[in-house]
This record gives C-alpha cells, structure tokens and sequence, in this order.
C-alpha cells in the first residue's frame, strides 16, 4: 500500500492538471451516481419525502379514499383558487350510503353520502343511542334532499349539536343537516359548500321538464323555510341558487360566521366536541 501511494503522489507531482481533471471527473461521476441512487430509493417508497415526514400525524390520516378531491374543494383558500370549486366525486366510504357509529364524547357520526331512506335508519339511531348522543358529526357529500331536511328537523328537535371536523367536509344538501344543530361548530378548514337543488332525472343536460322543474321550485321553497326556522341567514340560499349543479360554493371562515352557518368555534383538540 505504500508504494503504491508514493508512485500516485510522484504521479502527480509530474502531471498536475492531468490530474486534477481526472479527480475532478471522478467526483462529478460519484456525485451523480448518489442523486440516483436517492431518486431510485425515493420512488421506491425506501426513503419517505422530507413534506411527508414532517407532516403532522392527524394529516396524513386523511387518506385520498376517504376525502376525495380535497384540495378542489379547498381552493378557495388555495393561492389563485376558483370562487367556485369543482363538485367532488366521492368514492370511498364517502361514495357509499351513510353509516352511522357511536363513539366518544357522546358524539354520533354520520359518514357517507345521504341516500333515500338514510333518514329513516337515523332516526332508528337516534332512537338506539339517544340518552348518549350530544353531537352528530357529519362528513358527507350530500344527497338526497328529503332525507337531509328530516334528519336535520330532528336533530333540533332532539337539541342536538353538529360538527364537521378539521379537513372533512359536508357538501351540497349535507349542510340541511348541520343547520339543524343547536350549536354548530366546523374545523380548521373543514369545507361547507351548496350548489343548485336537481332532481337526479334530471343530472344528464338538456332543458328540465315542467314537472320536474315545479318539483325542483317546491324543494327549493321547502328549503327556504327549512332555513328560516333554523336561524340561517337567507343569503345562503341565494348563494346556492346562483351555483351549477357541477360546482360547489365553499363558504370561507368568515362566511360561516356571518351567515350564521356556525355558532361557536371548535374545541381544543384536548377538549371533546
């Protein structure tokens, strides 16, 4: 090993620049070899990106199949987001029927999308966990209008709170079912959005038949009045009419308040809704 050291220090000596840019050369290989070999094991899912690792936990619990289109639904609050979002497609436990659980804190949750029929099976849990219930937390893309205005007429009755939780959201008729809450609360950027009131016949494009046209007004006039008892602000109505059926206006943080859409802030997170 000596030798060898001293003929490269004597090789040197006698051509410096030749090898300066042979060692120059081998530490630009040696360098490039390193950032593909971290881009190999970085795709592979070996080494977790820096934004992911430093993301808090309660984040990265929310997972793509249970919020879906998240950030379309956020872009209000999004640097150059539309005033409008586009309306999410749910799948998921989102795209299925609403579920209904008990858990902690006297809190009832209600996940999924509001189907005909699901304000019956609410009410029989209501019926079943009644003297436990205090809160319904709800985390849905909407539905069926019907159901949306019974569930919430009884939740009122019932003096029930609602909450939507930080990063979730209740879309389209979802929110007749929050303004049905004595008090209701919504999470850090938890999204609360309405659009236009359709019959699902008439989902596809094309003029709306008469009939179906008049069914739309009576629902639209039910609603209305479902707000007014409720103590929301009108201009919630409006905001929805003015919306296609293919977007969704996301109330900002403000709006919540204005509209009288909340009525308290959320819980510490130490604190139980």
């Amino acid at each position: 090993m000596g030798g060898m050291a001293e003929r490269f220090q004597q090789w040197m000596a006698g051509n410096p620049d030749d090898a300066m840019l042979r060692l120059l050369f081998r530490g630009l290989v040696a360098v490039s070899i390193g950032a593909l070999a971290f881009d190999l094991a970085s795709a592979n899912g070996w080494i977790a990106p820096a934004d992911l690792a430093s993301t808090p936990a309660e984040q990265r619990e929310i997972m793509p199949g249970d919020l879906p289109a998240l950030p379309a639904i956020l872009s209000p609050w999004l640097p150059g987001g539309d005033r409008l979002a586009p309306l999410p497609q749910p799948d998921g436990v989102l795209g299925k029927g609403m579920t209904f659980e008990l858990v902690s804190g006297g809190r009832l949750t209600a996940t999924g999308t509001i189907t005909p029929g699901t304000a019956e099976a609410f009410a029989k849990a209501i019926e079943r966990h009644g003297e436990y219930i205090k809160t319904v937390v709800l985390n849905s893309p909407g539905g069926s209008v019907s159901d949306a205005l019974t569930m919430g007429r009884l939740i009122r009755d019932r003096k029930l709170a609602t909450f939507v939780e930080a990063g979730r959201y209740c879309a389209s008729s979802c929110p007749l079912v929050f303004f049905g809450g004595v008090e209701r609360r919504a999470g850090d950027k938890a999204a609360i959005g309405v659009h236009q009131v359709f019959a699902a016949k008439t989902a596809t494009s094309g003029p709306m038949p008469r009939d179906e046209m008049s069914d739309a007004q009576r629902i639209s006039a039910r609603c209305q009045r479902y707000l007014a008892d409720m103590g929301i602000d009108l201009q919630v109505w409006i905001h929805a009419m003015e919306t296609p059926k293919d977007r969704l206006f996301v109330f900002k943080p403000d709006e919540l308040k204005k509209f009288a859409i909340v009525t308290a802030q959320p819980p510490a997170p130490s604190q139980k809704p």
